[in-house]
């Protein structure tokens, strides 16, 4: 079997183990369906490894100890052994295939057809129909499937996420948070729907799921969602914007900048950096140097994002009276990793004892972006020494 069929296999024994109310009736109900003797079985589902020694040593021995060590933990000490029960479906599967006779009577016994990837993908769906407690596990094995590109799971998600209404709330950002695994242009009206509807709770996960997609015509419902009452959906709107690189959303990122939300003020500054430009930098700029909020960092963080460009203004800035400035500065410099930075921050980390406005030390900054900067480029150097390897 290739690495992908172990794959599959491997998920679909787990599965199909987990969904077992009685484990062991279904463990001794399967070594039935093997034809061996009644005295093989019994040994095996005593749990007894030693049992097991007079019985015939052939090809589903395999099975036979794994549902004996199965029966020996479980009766041991209470618990399921889940990595030892999950492999009796594959072993089972197998030893069908090896003796064509039993394909039938284990296939039947294993409560799926012989094709059991199939069959329980198909009932994955069908369960998404259930109590809550069934349909988050449906999802959570249809994502699974999905990702080993089963196609028929990938489809029943596409119409999870093509209709939020009819779907539980949990289930349904469950399956957007995967939306690389499904999505397509088929899924596009469903989830503007569903970003137009911003009463409802999963509208955050709307504009991701867009973004991810690339859904252009999502933009201007998300550029809506920065006035959102829910801080949660203002910080996703300014994630979605930044992951579309969307130049015509800075000024109202910008905005976003002294929004009252930490959260939402982070997130705006990370979007900011993503699309980069000079109108973008200039907001950054504006907000960290009039200090409109002394939790900055997040402004160095994303002016750093703009690289060689803004590292000569950034060392000039090491040199301002302000020392929270000084100290934004050397953050900044420090996540550029840039060569002219370096004489600098360690000119700070050497002779600047001044207190910020939060009580750190300028030479504490200074030190902290001499130790970013060279875990940067001492990483750098790896990739580059790991790429040259292989050339």
């Amino acid at each position: 079997m290739n690495d992908h069929r172990d794959a599959i296999l491997r998920l679909w024994g787990r599965q199909l183990y987990e969904r077992q109310g009685e484990p062991l009736a279904w463990a001794e109900a399967v070594l039935e369906a093997t034809g061996r003797p009644p005295n093989a079985v019994t040994a095996a589902m005593s749990g007894r490894l030693d049992a097991l020694t007079d019985s015939p040593s052939d090809r589903a021995w395999l099975l036979f100890r794994t549902v004996a060590k199965l029966a020996a933990n479980l009766r041991g000490d209470g618990h399921y052994d889940a990595d030892v029960g999950s492999r009796i479906g594959p072993v089972a599967l197998r030893l069908g295939e090896l003796e064509p006779q039993l394909a039938g009577p284990l296939g039947g016994a294993l409560g799926h057809p012989p094709d059991g990837p199939t069959s329980l993908v198909t009932v994955h769906a069908a369960e998404l129909s259930g109590n809550r407690t069934i349909r988050l596990r449906a999802i959570d094995g249809l994502l699974e499937w999905a990702e080993l590109g089963h196609p028929q799971a990938r489809a029943a998600l596409s119409e999870v996420a093509s209709d939020h209404r009819t779907q539980d709330v949990t289930v349904w950002t469950k399956a957007l948070n995967r939306i690389d695994l499904f999505g397509d242009a088929s899924v596009e009206p469903g989830l503007l729907r569903a970003l137009a509807d911003t009463g409802h709770r999963g509208v955050r996960w709307s504009a991701l799921a867009c973004a991810e997609l690339g859904f252009q015509r999502a933009v201007p419902l998300i550029t809506a969602l920065l006035e959102h009452p829910d801080p949660m959906v203002r910080e996703g709107a300014c994630e979605a914007l930044g992951l579309f690189e969307e130049h015509a959303a800075v000024p109202v990122l910008a905005a976003r900048l002294d929004d009252e939300s930490s959260w939402v003020r982070s997130r705006a500054a990370m979007a900011l950096g993503q699309i980069g430009g000079a109108q973008a930098l200039a907001a950054l700029w504006q907000a960290m140097t009039q200090r409109r909020n002394p939790e900055a960092s997040h402004l160095a963080s994303a002016i750093a994002t703009f690289g060689p460009p803004i590292v000569d203004d950034l060392i000039t800035l090491t040199t301002d009276p302000d020392p929270d400035l000084r100290a934004l500065a050397c953050r900044a410099l420090g996540a550029t990793a840039d060569d002219r930075a370096l004489p600098a921050l360690e000119h700070l980390a050497a002779h600047d004892p001044a207190k910020t406005t939060l009580g750190g030390l300028v030479a504490t900054a200074a030190k902290q972006g001499l130790r970013t900067a060279h875990h940067i480029r001492a990483r750098s150097a790896s990739i580059y020494d790991r790429r040259s390897s292989l050339d």
